[in-house]
């Protein structure tokens, strides 16, 4: 049976030998330190990056609450995504910058102590960031625009350290 990837089912971990999706067994894996980094863009009007850059929202403080919400959304990843494991979050990290006038870039990193790795948690996250502020913002930009949600690298595991080049 081939998978519309490309790949037999036996290559997919969340696919069993019959084609069936299933969750992946951790319980032989070693414990290892892992980290994740993924990043996010959302762009928007200059009126609605006014309005974040002079904490002048209706709703409050956009960068902050966006910041609160990418962390839960890092604990709440096992229950939005059904094959991800529930782990164990040693920390979170979350950055932002404005890559232009218009443009807001999130970058969280997620670190755990574990055996598995934490790249749908920090993707999770750096996605809700960019939806808060869409959330926030609507009232005075409904064109937004989330882009570029990437994995831009991880640690630790059986397959070894990811770097995305850039």
């Amino acid at each position: 049976m081939s998978h519309p990837s490309g790949k037999s089912p036996q290559q997919l971990s969340h696919v069993d030998s019959s084609g069936h999706a299933h969750m992946v067994d951790v319980g032989n894996k070693p414990v290892t330190v892992r980290s994740a980094t993924a990043s996010s863009r959302i762009i928007m009007s200059a009126e609605a990056a006014e309005a974040i850059r002079g904490n002048a929202l209706a709703k409050g403080d956009a960068i902050s609450v966006a910041r609160i919400a990418a962390i839960s959304a890092v604990k709440q990843t096992s229950q939005l995504i059904p094959l991800c494991h529930a782990i164990s979050i040693d920390g979170v990290g979350v950055e932002e910058r404005w890559v232009d006038s218009v443009t807001l870039e999130w970058r969280v990193t997620v670190r755990s102590t574990g055996k598995t790795g934490v790249e749908m948690e920090a993707l999770t996250a750096a996605s809700v960031a960019a939806l808060t502020i869409y959330d926030m913002c609507k009232s005075i930009d409904r064109s937004m625009e989330i882009q570029i949600v990437k994995l831009v690298e991880k640690t630790g595991g059986q397959r070894g350290d990811y770097q995305r080049s850039e």
